[in-house]
């Protein structure tokens, strides 16, 4: 006889900044998944004409979704975790002159 497991107990949201504004975000999520449950999905801007980006490939591989997370640029936002009290601002191109757009 299979006994079902009990769902956890919901967890205390986690707080960070985007922008300026308040997010709050699920434990262990990243901040492409909480940046979409927020309603955004475009976080940075390429170089060259200025076009939206967000999260792309979701694993690491594209490069689209990169972020400044407290003052370090090209962080790719579906990699990374949210943290309580980060914050997160929006980036223009790849952070790096030498790879363009």
């Amino acid at each position: 006889m299979r006994h079902q497991a009990e769902p956890p107990a919901e967890a205390e949201p986690v707080r960070f900044a985007f922008d300026g504004l308040a997010v709050a975000a699920r434990r262990g999520q990243s901040i492409a998944g909480a940046l979409w449950d927020h309603g955004t999905v475009a976080w940075r801007t390429t170089r060259v004409g200025g076009r939206p980006r967000g999260a792309f490939c979701g694993m690491g591989v594209c490069f689209d979704c990169l972020v400044v997370v407290n003052g370090a640029p090209g962080q790719r936002a579906c990699l990374v975790r949210v943290s309580e009290g980060d914050t997160v601002t929006s980036q223009e191109g790849h952070g790096r002159d030498e790879l363009g757009g």
